[in-house]
């Protein structure tokens, strides 16, 4: 885990210091589900400082639908430097931070090849908060193992009730890249959202579009 080593630091009961470091890794809710014995992409180190700094600390808190100047240039500045790699290092980390901006970057350079370890990701849902950047780069992905990803993710979820996680952006993502099979899903969306009152598949699919939009530009841009 990339922030553990903090953690682990402030607190001599190696326990509490796990608990808490899982925890701001995003591993806020930690259920049983069908995907337990899925494999998950792990690196087999933690990332460094300095690669922390480069990629992740400008890009992990601004929402790439509703960017700033600044902030698309240092998407676009970036765009033109990384590679797969370090993608797969971004996406290997446990912690939601690294994992939400390798997979923008995924879906900005369309690295299609990282698809699994984002699928297992997303059925998963080991870390809160990177399901949304897991969605997106599905989305733009668009090939038939993405769209089996994002279905299996609905199949499952959308029947706990009991777990607010990304179903109306998994949703989302599958009316951009078949609207047919996104649609059958409406009847189970409706149980789902019945004690949701503030969710809204609309406002997650108008976001879903905007982030697809902003993915096409800084990959245009980033060419220039």
């Amino acid at each position: 885990m990339a922030f553990l080593k903090l953690w682990t630091k402030l607190f001599g009961n190696n326990d509490e210091a796990t608990e808490i470091a899982l925890h701001v890794s995003g591993a806020t809710s930690r259920n049983q589900s069908n995907f337990d014995k899925l494999e998950s992409y792990r690196n087999e180190g933690e990332l460094s400082e300095e690669f922390i700094d480069k990629w992740v600390m400008d890009f992990y808190m601004n929402s790439i639908n509703s960017m700033d100047e600044a902030t698309l240039a240092n998407y676009v500045n970036a765009a033109r430097e990384i590679t797969p790699e370090i993608v797969k290092q971004l996406l290997g980390d446990f912690d939601w931070r690294p994992r939400i901006v390798g997979a923008y970057f995924a879906a900005i350079k369309n690295y299609s090849e990282f698809k699994d370890i984002i699928g297992v990701h997303l059925l998963k849902s080991e870390v809160c908060y990177a399901g949304y950047g897991y969605a997106l780069a599905l989305a733009v992905f668009a090939d038939e193992k993405s769209k089996s990803y994002l279905t299996l993710y609905l199949d499952y979820y959308l029947k706990r009730k009991d777990l607010w996680y990304n179903q109306g952006d998994i949703l989302a993502a599958l009316f951009l890249v078949d609207t047919d099979k996104a649609s059958k899903y409406l009847g189970q969306w409706n149980t789902f959202v019945k004690d949701k009152p503030y969710w809204s598949l609309e406002s997650n699919r108008a976001s879903m579009v905007k982030s697809i939009e902003a993915t096409k530009n800084i990959g245009t841009l980033s060419k220039q």
